[in-house]
């Protein structure tokens, strides 16, 4: 990478720290007062940003069972990278949630004080196992090998560690992230969630966006020769792209039905969605630089370094979009009693929203302290080493 590019690079990770560092000023000394978000619309750009980052994280880490617990050894060079991702992506999304809750220094008691019959409890209990399993799993890729062990028999244990590890982890990245999308649909009084699609929904879209991602920080950031990157970015364009196109099938299969017979609470909230007043946000940012665009590199130059840390940080940084139209219309476009807008008059007594500078301030320094933890662990650690 040029010099110039590196400075504008860092020049723009520290502006985003920077604009980040007051956003969490704001929020611990102003609270919640600056949001835009209010007693109708109580879930906004935080929330939607808890269930990106954990996409990504449940995305990052499922293609990396592809490798340790099915085999695929043309991808093992992508195996450590994918698990830090992982990592990574996990508390990131915790922040996020943690940033949102009304009372953040009690979040512990959700370990001390556990309710058995709540969702919550049983997804924060499923992070913490899903997490330790991946720094389980890093340590067992990266330890050197003992001198008294020769090479076969060290690497034939280490494979086999990291399968049956991996194996574990599958079902709980399944649980955990199917399970915020069955949190979703549970709830009958929105139409735009209450559907049975959703928990698929939520797993295909992170593997897409998470796939995407590896695609583009193995672009940028892969130093394992010109020839093997381009085999490795041919076949994870490959997985993106069919990913890609299979999610856009569910989605459209959740949309047309509705659209197709124009009745009910469903059809209003989803024409809203696709041609109201924040079209461009399905139209421009998810189909068109999220879909469209992505899809035509991947399918017409998947070996081209530059086309492909486009084609996955178009898809990984716009699938945001994605999630703000799931949580987003869910509240604003199909109140649950009619009326109710009407019926009382305050200024946070409203059903629309639009996330703040400050609450997009706070979401700026996850990503960057994100962005510069990826940064330290690849000069730290070997990530794309193979684990042969």
């Amino acid at each position: 990478m040029k010099r110039s590019t590196q400075i504008v690079l860092w020049v723009i990770w520290l502006a985003l720290l920077a604009w980040g560092i007051t956003g969490v000023w704001r929020r611990f000394t102003e609270g919640h007062a600056p949001a835009n978000y209010g007693s109708y619309v109580p879930w906004g750009l935080w929330v939607a940003a808890y269930i990106y980052f954990i996409g990504l994280s449940a995305g990052s880490f499922l293609l990396s069972c592809l490798i340790y617990v099915f085999g695929m050894r043309k991808l093992e060079r992508v195996g450590r990278l994918a698990l830090f991702t992982a990592a990574l992506t996990l508390p990131m999304a915790l922040i996020c949630i943690w940033f949102d809750l009304g009372q953040m220094w009690r979040s512990y008691e959700v370990f001390t004080r556990a309710h058995w019959t709540s969702m919550m409890t049983w997804m924060v209990w499923l992070y913490s196992g899903y997490f330790v399993l991946i720094l389980v799993e890093l340590y067992v890729d990266m330890r050197p090998r003992r001198p008294d062990i020769d090479i076969e028999r060290w690497e034939y244990r280490k494979r086999r560690t990291l399968r049956i590890l991996g194996s574990i982890g599958v079902p709980l990245a399944l649980a955990f992230h199917g399970g915020v999308g069955a949190l979703f649909a549970t709830l009958g009084a929105k139409p735009l969630w209450h559907s049975g699609l959703f928990p698929i929904l939520f797993l295909t879209g992170a593997l897409v966006s998470g796939g995407a991602l590896i695609l583009a920080i193995v672009s940028l950031m892969g130093n394992f020769g010109e020839e093997k990157r381009i085999e490795i970015t041919r076949i994870l364009s490959r997985i993106v792209l069919a990913l890609l196109l299979f999610d856009l099938l569910l989605e459209w299969a959740e949309l047309s039905i509705p659209m197709w017979y124009r009745v009910g609470p469903e059809y209003e909230a989803l024409y809203d969605l696709l041609f109201g007043q924040y079209w461009w946000v399905f139209w421009v940012f998810h189909i068109l630089l999220g879909s469209v665009i992505p899809a035509i590199l991947l399918i017409s130059r998947p070996t081209s370094r530059g086309a492909m840390i486009a084609a996955g940080g178009l898809i990984a940084v716009t699938f945001m979009a994605v999630r703000l139209n799931i949580v987003i219309p869910g509240q604003v476009l199909a109140p649950a009693l009619q009326g109710l807008a009407d019926a009382y008059q305050d200024p946070r007594l409203v059903f629309s929203y639009m996330p703040s500078l400050y609450e997009w301030s706070v979401v700026s320094f996850v990503a960057a302290g994100g962005i510069g933890a990826m940064y330290i662990g690849k000069r730290l650690l070997p990530l794309t080493q193979p684990s042969s």
